[in-house]
């Protein structure tokens, strides 16, 4: 490990398996992801570019612990992870796998899974936290395509208990164990999926979500009587808008222009209303504003 590695948290007993998890990206799904592992007891290297973004993600996974446990989500007894934070991807190399966790824009996910890929053993799992990218484009990036999977994680992961396993055309069966094996670590449960754009959930969530806002727009309805609707009719325990404002309106703009150029279909084109509300920086949750306000007013 570099001398500029920063480490916090300490080691217990190993119930670990032997996982040692290195996530690339410090925004809100990395951290979330570093911290499942840590409630896990999984050590984890967490990459990013400035220290500033690192010493926040350390001070939002320790939060998130905290929550998560209260919330019975995460064990309350046993040991917690050791967190190692960096700026150089070649911290990475004793990892057993390594989590892309960078924003939805498909030419930094390559450049991200190039980088890793030429520093890791071959072997080593290599796993795309994508909601939208195709598993078997991204495979173009990496020196052994038969190591790469996706895990779509859900937000928070550490609540969400689920999440896709993605299995590409050239993913190798011994990636695809390798993962279920640590999603099995993490206490999560994986579901198998096939390829393609915005795998199951986006695919059928991103269109919900352009679809209510453009409902939205067009003065049909607020957006919290289109969530009301969703959660008495149809039995969800959030709307597709609340939904919204927890992923980020970016990241929905950012995977629903994945799934436009991919597909063609033009249901994935971001709505004028998602896109003005991007443009002002109401991104939900994360700024105080999106659809609602952050104490669940409509805006």
């Amino acid at each position: 490990m570099s001398d500029n590695a920063t480490r916090s948290g300490a080691g217990n007993d190993d119930p670990r398996g032997g996982h040692r998890l290195a996530v690339v990206g410090a925004g809100v799904m990395g951290t979330g992801i570093t911290t499942l592992a840590l409630g896990r007891g999984i050590d984890v290297i967490l990459v990013d570019v400035s220290e500033d973004i690192l010493a926040k993600a350390r001070a939002a996974a320790t939060g998130q612990l905290r929550l998560a446990r209260m919330m019975g989500k995460l064990p309350r007894e046993g040991a917690t992870g050791e967190l190692v934070t960096t700026t150089r991807i070649e911290d990475v190399t004793e990892a057993t796998a390594v989590v892309e966790a960078v924003t939805e824009l498909a030419p930094l996910k390559a450049k991200v899974l190039a980088e890793v890929s030429a520093v890791v053993a071959p072997g080593t799992l290599l796993i795309s936290n994508t909601s939208a990218v195709p598993i078997d484009e991204q495979a173009d990036s990496v020196a052994r395509p038969e190591d790469l999977v996706g895990i779509h994680f859900m937000n928070p992961p550490y609540l969400i208990q689920t999440s896709e396993l993605i299995r590409g055309p050239r993913s190798g069966a011994a990636a695809v164990a390798a993962a279920q094996a640590l999603l099995d670590a993490l206490g999560q449960r994986g579901v198998v999926v096939g390829d393609g754009p915005g795998f199951v959930i986006n695919r059928i969530l991103q269109r919900m979500i352009n679809e209510a806002a453009r409902i939205v727009a067009d003065g049909v309805a607020d957006p919290a009587s289109v969530d009301a609707a969703f959660e008495g009719c149809l039995g969800h325990t959030t709307g597709p808008l609340a939904t919204a404002d927890l992923i980020g309106l970016d990241n929905v703009v950012d995977s629903l222009r994945v799934l436009h150029e991919r597909t063609g279909d033009a249901g994935y084109e971001p709505c004028a209303l998602l896109l003005e509300k991007v443009a002002a920086g109401d991104f939900g949750r994360k700024t105080g504003r999106g659809f609602f306000e952050h104490g669940g007013s409509t805006s």
